[in-house]
């Protein structure tokens, strides 16, 4: 576990799921980011999976929330729920997929912690804006750095330009970390390597 910025801190664990034909250039790795952001007296979980020690000492006394880029990043969400009485946030699109209660939210809704749900890459993928450390998180919607869009995994009737258009919005914020949840973190110029992706995709 490692505090990135002031009240921002991330770790990495194995996912359950993996397998080897996972892995590979435009694969995905076996250990996938979660993050934390705490603020005031709130904490918030971003696609938590296994939640480390640190977390546990941050959630003492604090009101816990767990936000979901997407429905399938559930994890570890019910252990969260259970252990640390969390409220859940997952894209309204895909929230009846999961089998937990969730509060659905949309595009440019605030949530918990001061997180803002900033773009989204199709209705089901959101992209989320942490304002107080100027950093992005990103589940799914593209990987790396360099980043590559995952185009492989949209759904079938979503175009690759479409959803490219969906993230533009972000270069209107400030940002300097880039947070993924498949690959290393930008800790500085993550608005200049996002608009170079942008604007030169490179898809998986």
């Amino acid at each position: 576990m490692e505090e990135l910025r002031p009240g921002l801190w991330t770790w990495t664990a194995p996912h359950p799921e993996w397998s080897p034909s996972d892995a590979g250039p435009e694969g995905w790795g076996q250990d996938v980011v979660s993050a934390a952001v705490v603020s005031g007296d709130e904490l918030v979980l971003l696609d938590p999976l296994t939640p480390p020690e640190g977390v546990l000492r941050l959630a003492e006394g604090r009101t816990v929330s767990v936000v979901l880029t997407c429905a399938w990043h559930r994890r570890s969400t019910g252990e969260c729920v259970d252990r640390l009485g969390a409220t859940v946030y997952a894209p309204r699109s895909g929230r009846t997929s999961l089998d937990i209660e969730a509060q659905g939210y949309d595009t440019g809704d605030p949530l918990p912690g001061g997180v803002v749900a900033a773009a989204a890459y199709y209705p089901e993928e959101a992209v989320l804006w942490l304002p107080e450390q100027r950093a992005l998180f990103s589940g799914d919607a593209f990987v790396g750095p360099p980043f590559r869009f995952q185009s492989s995994w949209l759904p079938p009737a979503v175009k690759l330009d479409d959803a490219l258009a969906g993230l533009h919005p972000l270069l209107d914020l400030p940002i300097e970390l880039v947070l993924v949840g498949h690959g290393d973190p930008v800790l500085e110029g993550g608005h200049a390597a996002l608009e170079r992706a942008l604007h030169a995709p490179s898809a998986a």
